[in-house]
């Protein structure tokens, strides 16, 4: 029984651990770095998603790669955070899964990505998958595993 439920785990559709685009902290390529930092710094993120007007994801941004476009070489150079983009400083490789993929896929890309940008077929921005929530489906699954054996015994 507990193999047949590991199975439907892995077969999850992906939507079921995704958080909705609306409910996202997101920033887009055209925004300045003072509005991203603040985004960063509200929302409690240290990444956020980078998106176009066409809510396509181009990016992603982290308070790290802020931090470092306006860092001179003897002080911070705090002007910069307003005369300078978002897509000047994102980074463009972009950890994403298509939302059709299946829950093990993006259990295995999660694994060294705090995110994933979900997509569907026109590359348009559905949400994220958060490796935090895709750990506590696996631990959610061997706790009630665990508990069903210690009844068994």
């Amino acid at each position: 029984m507990a193999r047949l439920g590991l199975q439907d785990m892995l077969k999850t559709p992906l939507k079921s651990s995704m958080i909705a685009a609306e409910r996202v902290a997101c920033v887009y390529a055209e925004n300045s770095l003072e509005h991203a930092l603040l985004v960063l710094i509200k929302s409690g993120y240290s990444s956020v998603p980078v998106l176009s007007w066409e809510e396509k994801v181009t990016g992603t941004v982290s308070k790290t790669l802020i931090l470092d476009a306006i860092l001179g070489i003897e002080r911070i150079e705090f002007e910069q955070l307003d005369q300078r983009k978002v897509q000047d400083v994102m980074n463009r490789e972009v950890p994403r899964i298509h939302v059709e993929q299946n829950w093990l896929t993006a259990l295995e890309m999660a694994i060294h990505q705090p995110y994933l940008c979900v997509e569907d077929e026109q590359g348009e921005f559905l949400g994220i998958v958060t490796r935090s929530k895709l750990l506590s489906q696996v631990y959610g699954y061997f706790r009630s595993v665990s508990v069903s054996r210690q009844r068994d015994n």
